[in-house]
């Protein structure tokens, strides 16, 4: 950690930190939320085709993705955090796509740790290759790391995520990310009405308990346009907790930090927590701090947004952080997105982002 520290510290010399970052700035929208977190996607390829993220038949071998060209560089990506951070940004995501597939992730996550008002630089993966990550991305400084997994069985897991990838690999990662010390490890699980709403959740909930690692359940959400969403198969989240409740007895826990998107509970026999998603049946709208860069480096201010502001021509235009500084203001005071609150048949049919652009 000393060498970490060390490094932290070089970086910071570089980074061009003004000491008004000091000072912690307050960024609201227009309903008074402010801006705190920043999920970064590096890349919108996936080595998963998840029904609910990037179905087959939409990300088949002919897809457009983006040429390596169109994505942020490290150092575009480390510059708009920089701006981020002077504006309050505390926490910072990566997400993809598929994170792990960019190459030399570790570089990013050294250049993001070292910015000055950053407090957490965490990932979000499908944990294929993680087990072979994890010890790097620690020594980089990543703080934590939320693995995708929403079945333990081997069936129902190629089900959803479509793919020869076996499930173990996803275990062996989660593994050695705790291993690394990744920790609190975090399990994302989306729930799908007969797919894997039945003993899949109680063997999620087992596997958290006797390893120590936080599952989070997850209300399948209509994101995007490909994804086939509908209403009769969300699973709500209270049917999802009464089914745990009824094997290991549970009480509500308070958030850990204003914006949560996860209800929290603790078992009650001491083994750990557990989690919801709720975005369908109760938004949480009313306390979203999260703004989201696309891979080629549009921002957008919802999950469900279908416009993104375009940061990367500024970058590569010759633009100030001054001048990228007043957009993102600009873009974020303007914010009014209360998509899950405001979700009719109407919003149902209106264009989405895919969440494989920029991140869940």
């Amino acid at each position: 950690m000393a060498n970490q520290r060390s490094r932290t510290n070089e970086l910071r010399g570089r980074t061009g930190y003004s000491p008004r970052m000091d000072a912690m700035t307050t960024l609201n929208d227009q309903f008074r939320r402010e801006l705190r977190d920043l999920r970064i996607s590096v890349t919108d390829r996936c080595n998963f085709r998840c029904c609910y993220c990037m179905p087959r038949d939409v990300f088949g071998t002919d897809y457009p993705f983006m040429k390596s060209a169109e994505l942020l560089t490290f150092e575009e990506i480390a510059r708009l955090a920089r701006v981020f951070a002077g504006l309050g940004v505390r926490k910072v995501r990566l997400t993809g796509g598929e994170p792990l597939l960019r190459h030399g992730i570790e570089w990013l996550v050294e250049q993001l740790v070292a910015i000055e008002g950053v407090d957490e630089v965490a990932l979000t993966t499908n944990g294929s290759l993680l087990a072979g990550k994890a010890a790097a991305l620690h020594d980089a400084g990543l703080t934590r790391v939320t693995v995708s997994l929403d079945s333990l069985d081997a069936q129902t897991f190629r089900a959803m995520s479509d793919v020869k990838i076996p499930v173990s690999r996803v275990v062996e990662g989660i593994a050695a990310a705790a291993d690394a010390g990744l920790t609190p490890v975090k399990i994302n699980t989306v729930v799908k009405r007969g797919v894997n709403d039945g003993q899949d959740i109680l063997d999620l909930a087992a596997f958290g308990r006797q390893h120590g690692y936080i599952v989070r359940f997850i209300e399948f959400m209509d994101v995007g346009n490909a994804n086939g969403w509908r209403m009769d198969e969300v699973v709500p989240a209270t049917e999802i907790v009464e089914a745990i409740n009824a094997v290991w007895p549970l009480q509500p826990a308070d958030p850990t930090y204003v914006g949560e998107v996860a209800t929290r509970y603790r078992y009650l026999d001491g083994a750990g927590e557990v989690g919801v998603i709720t975005s369908i049946t109760q938004p949480f709208c009313g306390t979203c701090t999260r703004a989201r860069l696309s891979a080629k480096g549009e921002l957008y201010t919802c999950l469900f947004s279908n416009l993104g502001h375009d940061l990367r021509a500024l970058l590569r235009g010759g633009a100030s952080d001054a001048e990228i500084e007043e957009r993102i203001t600009g873009i974020w005071q303007g914010r009014t997105d209360r998509y899950s609150a405001e979700r009719t048949t109407v919003t149902l049919g209106l264009p989405k982002v895919e969440m494989s652009y920029i991140g869940g």
